[in-house]
């Protein structure tokens, strides 16, 4: 049953990034977005019965294992609520997350948040930006990691 939690989380982010379009003629990756902000992520809430069962038998086939994996690193990231959505923006359009997001993403662990990233890039609506990802998602986690460990103003108080 908490598998199902797990995965319908995925697919209410899935969703929420379904029609997502990749900017044309990107020189530079690390620099362009590969979403646009705006409206046209905004409206990526439509989902189609295809994609739908796509992303279902993605789900079965992956192996027990590896999905053990991954719900364990969701568990370690709770309550990663709108974060995780956040995060596929971030990713998608360079739209940084909070601190707060980075604070969970940085709690679950560098291999944790690569695979969770990795799994959520194959679902259909993302699927044509897997391979373009893998180095976005490391500078999420190193921009994550390094805003965690730098010192915030809003954490400097005495009683």
């Amino acid at each position: 049953m908490e598998s199902k939690k797990i995965f319908m989380a995925f697919f209410i982010m899935t969703i929420l990034v379904s029609y997502a379009y990749p900017s044309s003629g990107q020189e530079d990756v690390d620099v362009e977005p590969l979403v646009n902000q705006g409206r046209e992520f905004d409206t990526l809430d439509v989902i189609s019965p295809a994609s739908q069962d796509y992303n279902i038998y993605m789900l079965e086939i992956i192996p027990p294992k590896y999905k053990m994996y991954v719900e364990t690193c969701m568990d370690k990231m709770e309550p990663i609520g709108k974060c995780g959505l956040y995060v596929i923006k971030e990713i998608l359009t360079n739209e940084p997350v909070s601190r707060e997001c980075c604070l969970k993403v940085v709690r679950a662990g560098k291999q944790c948040f690569i695979e969770t990233n990795k799994l959520m890039f194959q679902f259909y609506q993302l699927k044509r930006f897997a391979s373009q990802v893998s180095f976005k998602i490391n500078e999420v986690w190193n921009r994550c990691s390094a805003e965690v460990e730098s010192p915030s103003s809003s954490d400097d108080f005495t009683i």
